[in-house]
């Protein structure tokens, strides 16, 4: 039986000869990778641990999420990871840079075939150029910075093959979000994705950039796109080095198997509030306030070209503000070298330094209470970009919204603006709790539980994007679910052993470590899921903070306040009424670092 590409990439980086799906293994890392708002925590591991530098030369801050130096905590943790770059000879790509991944791919850090990791849960674009990237928790990282190398669990790889005609006027976004309508959040959760078909063959790497950014919406481990000539050369020239780029095998066997006929692909938007959530173009009028182009998605030369074309002699409606975020300072050089950034800042646009804008919380592109966006970014959870909504769209459909004032094609702008209804504000309030203790850890756990029938619980409903800078964990008890509509009050509530009952795809979304550690701060004794997020299963493993897998488990008639007893070892769990569910046991990593109170 021949390989698939996740496969043949980290055989090659693991002492074994060959890896199936399920296979945990040690996975040499050629790229190790902490961003501003996580790296401070990987310097506060890394010394409180006393664990070295395996390989400066492969280990690197990037400083993306506040280019501006616009908050004080962001700037605060930029220096101390500063301060300890020129302690260990690191190499920091600051300010002035751009967004991390992209600049991995433009310095050659990252080329087909090779591994990176990063405190960025959209580390997973590095899959444009055939290279295996996975976003990882502080934990993680600092473990790959001492060690050179992390554990992994081989995902199941799928294959998606694309034919036919695509649409006229249909952009890369356009072919990930009809992608998103029909795999959702969860259908790919966990499996390494493959993508074929002439149309992939011949996209550029901006194009590719752009569909790879989105598998961790579509709760994928990594999407990745097999190399064109040009690419490959591109890869090359920045690497300098000649590289051998990895292909699956004839026979390479896959879990899902998909072939998608490109006629059927339309423009779309994502409503507020989750990705999955695609339909075609409203419509009836939807009003904006504010449109922004930029993030790891959608911030290439080929967008900012896109939304050129757009408004070349035209102007932002009145109304409208328009956030232009380039991701990379050499993209920002190219766009004013062609011209493009004349047009936009004629047009109307402010356009803002290199780096990740609002997805971040650290630069332009938030928005207020009931403000209206549309944006090319990769995500729109609540709160997420602000405390407004945020509709998600091509680069092309955001430039045409924002001329007409509300959502709308390329080929629709009216030649006269209508007149604008303004909705009314509406703001919500959050409760915050205190804090409570840590739980008692044992391989058997009774307690009361919490029953949240939701699938999709992403990590800005469990912590908010606003605490991210938060490093002392006993703080962080009190904002736990705080974004979570109808469990604002958990943290008051929660009492110190108390156990979480949830559905699929539980932790999608970022990297950030609170959102595991502000349930041990509250004494929640375990998390039981249908599923959980690739890289919230990782964070919650090497916290030593116990969760486990139960598929179905919201459909077994359990009721708040229940007691259960769950079983690690064996995965077993009985009810009050002495009925067993079966659901997965801990892998023998998972007991390990759990016995061993942590990764470290």
């Amino acid at each position: 039986m021949g390989s698939t590409i996740i496969e043949k990439i980290i055989t090659a980086h693991a002492p074994v000869d060959h890896v199936n799906p399920g296979d945990i293994v040690d996975v040499d890392i050629d790229a190790r990778v902490a961003r501003d708002f996580g790296g401070a925590n990987v310097v506060k591991n890394i010394r409180e641990n006393v664990l070295g530098i395996d390989d400066p030369e492969k280990t690197f801050f990037t400083f993306d999420c506040n280019p501006t130096g616009s908050d004080q905590k962001y700037a605060a943790n930029q220096h101390i990871c500063r301060i300890f770059a020129r302690e260990n000879g690191i190499r920091v790509f600051d300010i002035n840079a751009g967004i991390g991944t992209h600049i991995l791919i433009e310095e050659g850090l990252a080329y087909p075939g090779s591994t990176a990791v990063s405190t960025d849960s959209h580390a997973n674009i590095l899959g444009a150029v055939g290279a295996f990237g996975q976003g990882m928790g502080d934990r993680d990282i600092a473990s790959a910075w001492s060690k050179g190398k992390i554990w992994f669990k081989v995902p199941p790889s799928a294959r998606i093959e694309f034919k036919g005609e695509k649409p006229s006027g249909i952009t890369p976004k356009d072919m990930v979000l009809n992608l998103l309508k029909k795999f959702g959040a969860s259908s790919l959760l966990g499996y390494s994705v493959e993508l074929y078909g002439d149309i992939i063959d011949d996209l550029t790497l901006d194009d590719r950039i752009t569909i790879a950014s989105m598998a961790t919406e579509m709760g994928a481990i990594v999407i990745l796109i097999p190399p064109n000539k040009e690419v490959l050369q591109f890869c090359e020239s920045r690497s300098r080095r000649k590289l051998e780029p990895v292909f699956a095998d004839p026979d390479a066997e896959y879990g899902i198997k998909e072939v998608i006929d490109l006629k059927g692909y339309s423009k779309l938007v994502s409503k507020p509030g989750k990705p999955h959530d695609v339909v075609s173009i409203p419509e009836e009028k939807v009003w904006i306030d504010s449109a922004f182009i930029g993030s790891c998605t959608n911030g290439r030369l080929r967008d900012i070209q896109a939304a050129a074309c757009v408004l070349q002699g035209r102007k932002v409606a009145a109304h409208v503000v328009l956030k232009i975020v380039p991701a990379t300072n050499k993209v920002w050089e190219q766009a004013l070298e062609q011209g493009y950034i004349e047009i936009l800042k004629n047009a109307g646009a402010m356009i803002s330094n290199p780096g990740c804008a609002g997805c971040a919380a650290g630069q332009v592109g938030q928005n207020g209470p009931g403000e209206v966006t549309i944006s090319s970014g990769n995500r729109n959870f609540p709160g997420k970009q602000g405390q407004g909504e945020v509709y998600l769209a091509a680069p092309d459909v955001v430039a045409a919204s924002a001329v007409a004032g509300y959502i709308t094609t390329p080929d629709n702008i009216p030649d006269k603006i209508p007149p604008r209804t303004f909705p009314k504000d509406e703001s919500t309030k959050r409760k915050r709790g205190a804090s409570g203790k840590v739980h008692q850890k044992d391989t058997v756990i009774r307690g009361r539980i919490w029953v949240i029938p939701q699938n999709d619980i992403d990590t800005d409903m469990i912590f908010h994007n606003r605490h991210l800078a938060i490093t002392d964990r006993s703080l962080m008890g009190k904002y736990a679910f705080g974004n979570l509509r109808g469990y604002e009050d958990f943290s008051e509530k929660a009492q110190p052993g108390d156990i979480i009952i949830t559905g699929k795809n539980f932790g999608a979304g970022s990297s950030r470590q609170q959102a595991v550690d502000c349930f041990a701060e509250l004494g929640i004794a375990m998390i039981v899921a249908e599923s959980f997020g690739a890289i919230y299963e990782r964070n919650a493993i090497n916290a030593a903070f116990p969760v486990m897998t139960c598929e179905g488990i919201t459909g077994e008639g359990l009721k708040d306040g229940d007691i259960i007893e769950f079983d690690m070892k064996t995965g077993r769990i009985t009810t009050e009424n002495k009925r067993v569910i079966k659901a997965t046991p801990f892998s023998d990593v998972q007991m390990d670092i759990y016995n061993n109170n942590g990764l470290f």
